[in-house]
Formats: C-alpha cells, sequence, structure tokens
C-alpha cells in the first residue's frame, strides 16, 4: 500500500529542516524567524512518519525476514548518505584543510554516531537521524513479528503511550536539570540525539499505521480544514514554545492526527500533493535532506569566489542546486543502486 499525498509532506519537512539549518535570515523566512527556528521539528516528523509508513507498507505480511528487511532498507537510506559523507570528506580534506578524525569518520561511515555522546553531529549533521533511524530498523522486525502480528493496535495503545510519557518526562527534567551541560555537550547529545530518546516517535507512528490500516471501511474525504488547523497548531507552538522542546517527539499529539488526515484526505490538498511535480519532489526529499550540508558548502564557496555575497541570493542559488543535485542523483544513483542491492538473494529463514 503506498499513499501518494504522505510523499510531498517528505520534502516539506527536508525543506523545513534545510531552511532552519540556512534560510531563517533570508527573506520570506525572516518575517517568520521564530517559526522557521522550530524547522528541526521536521526530523520528528520524519521519525513518526516512518513508523507509519513502516506499517502500511508491511501489514500485509505474516513475518518479516529481518535481513531482507534490512537489506531493502539499507538500499534506500546507504547510497546517498555515504555519497554526501564522502562529498564532504573531500570538500574539508582538499578545500578548507580541515583535519577530519578517524573516529568521526568510522562512526559516520557505519552509522552509529549518534550512540555515542559527543560525535552524532560530526562531520555531515543531519546524518545523526540516520544513525538513529538505522537504530529503528534493527528493531522493527522483531516488533512486527512477536508484537503487531499477534497483537491488535488496542492492546498495545496503553503500554505504547506509557512509554511515550516516560520518555517525555525523562527528556524534560534531564534537560531542565544540571545533567544537561549546554550545547553540544555529551550530556546534551545523550539527551537530544540518541535513539533511545526518540523511539518513542517511531513507536507511536508504528502505532498509528496499525490503527490506519484497522480502519478498512474509513472512507476518504475532504479533511483539508482539519490539515490547515493543526499545520496552523504546529507553527504556532514552535513559535512560542518556552521552557518545552518539541525536539524529541512532544509534537507527536498534532503529527499523528496530521498523518491520518493527510492519508484519509480527498481535498484539494491531496489532490495538489499527487501532481507529478509533487511526488517527485517527494521523492528526492531524502537527497534534499542528507546533500543539504556538502552542498551548501560547495555552493556557498563558489559563490564567494566570484564575488557574490548576498545571502539570499546565495541562499536561492543553493536551493537551486541542492534539487538539481538531488534530482540528478535520484536517478543516476539512488534508484539503480536501489534496485541493484534489492536484487541480491539473501539465503535467510523467515523469523
Amino acid at each position: 500500500m503506498r499513499i501518494e499525498q504522505l510523499t510531498f509532506t517528505r520534502f516539506i519537512a527536508a525543506s523545513l529542516v534545510m531552511i532552519f539549518h540556512y534560510g531563517v535570515d533570508v527573506f520570506p523566512f525572516n518575517i517568520l524567524r521564530q517559526t522557521f527556528l522550530g524547522g528541526n521539528m521536521g526530523v520528528s516528523y520524519f521519525f513518526i512518519l516512518s513508523g507509519f509508513v513502516m506499517i502500511i507498507a508491511y501489514h500485509h505480511k505474516d513475518s518479516i525476514s529481518p535481513l531482507e528487511y534490512l537489506r531493502n532498507r539499507f538500499a534506500r537510506i546507504y547510497p546517498i548518505y555515504f555519497l554526501a559523507l564522502i562529498f564532504l570528506t573531500t570538500y574539508y580534506l582538499l578545500v578548507t584543510n580541515l583535519n577530519v578524525h578517524l573516529q568521526d569518520l568510522f562512526l559516520n561511515v557505519f552509522m552509529i554516531q549518534s550512540w555515542v555522546p559527543g560525535k552524532a553531529l560530526t562531520l555531515n549533521f543531519p546524518g545523526w537521524s540516520l544513525s538513529v533511524e538505522l537504530s529503528f530498523y534493527l528493531l522493527f522486525p522483531f516488533l512486527f513479528n512477536l508484537l503487531y502480528r499477534k497483537y491488535s493496535y488496542k492492546k498495545l495503545i496503553i503500554p505504547f503511550f506509557i512509554f511515550f510519557a516516560i520518555s517525555q518526562i525523562i527528556f524534560v527534567v534531564l534537560q531542565n536539570s544540571t545533567f544537561n551541560q549546554g550545547l553540544h555537550s555529551s550530556n546534551h547529545d545523550l539527551l537530544f540525539y540518541s535513539p533511545l530518546f526518540h523511539l518513542n516517535q517511531f513507536l507511536i507512528g508504528n502505532l498509528a499505521g496499525l490503527f490506519f490500516v484497522s480502519q478498512k471501511k474509513k472512507t476518504s474525504r475532504d479533511y483539508s480544514m482539519p490539515i490547515l488547523i493543526l499545520i496552523t497548531a504546529c507553527a504556532v507552538l514552535v513559535s512560542f514554545r518556552s521552557t518545552l522542546d518539541f525536539h524529541n517527539g512532544l509534537l507527536a499529539f498534532l503529527f499523528v492526527p496530521l498523518i491520518l488526515f493527510v492519508s484519509y484526505d480527498n481535498g484539494w490538498i491531496s489532490k495538489l500533493s499527487k501532481l507529478k511535480i509533487s511526488i517527485l519532489l517527494g521523492e528526492i526529499s531524502y537527497g534534499i535532506y542528507i546533500l543539504q550540508v556538502p552542498i551548501f558548502n560547495i555552493t556557498r564557496r563558489a559563490f564567494i569566489y566570484i564575488g557574490i555575497r548576498d545571502q539570499t541570493i546565495i541562499f536561492y542559488g543553493y536551493f537551486i542546486v541542492l534539487l538539481i543535485s538531488s534530482y540528478v542523483l535520484y536517478k543516476l544513483v539512488e534508484v539503480p543502486l536501489r534496485k541493484k542491492i534489492k536484487s541480491i538473494n539473501l539465503a535467510s529463514k523467515q523469523y
């Protein structure tokens, strides 16, 4: 099962993260600067959407072979992830003459940087979320085979919500205590980038997916108004956040109904999201997300080299290059390698 209109939301989330990193001081985003400073919440949306989509994709199966599943997920995320890492490492070594520590390179190559406090944001820093996703992928086949195939979503609601609540409480308490020693400290990284503090989002996404596939008689209708209300609520909350930090999934109470409404929608939002250009942008959104750092560094340096220092010109020039690069690599690298890797036969028994 594939829900086309959800694909475009990945482009929106990836773009929000990119704007958060490089565009909050550029028109028109500077007008709502405080809102776009919450653009990193797009990562939380990705985690929840990932949990949801995994159920949609596999709910019809009797069981999942862990090796085959991991092969398919590896084929989906690793080729462009590795290429982005090579681009950035080469840029650091040859252009900026920055030292690249072998330990950092090792952790990033094997996608385990999020497990090591102080190392999550080394090299291609958006890659920390892929390191977290890999942890989810290692766990999902066992969750599916041991829980999701045996119990209805109704029996999982209470334990999953308890886990979600406990995760949020621990995060908030530790974040506002002396344990959190400030931005980029090891303890800060443990709280904000460790898979342990993001698993709650993936599980809530799984639960939402189980609910969705159980509603066989649910018919599509125009949910444009609820979708717009939820989007507005997200924007307002991240604009006026104070002691609460939504980085680790607290917006799930808005993201989950948003995903469900978008999935059921057949109104004008759904029609726009199903346009060929919208689906294409959604398909290349992974490239937009993981390539944003190397492409920005290269593009910015090129603009400065030719004498262009205006931040607005640099940003929009960079965004165009990022879109083109993501599309080209999607066609020439991502899709062909994905098919090649998925064609590899694995002699594995069903778990």
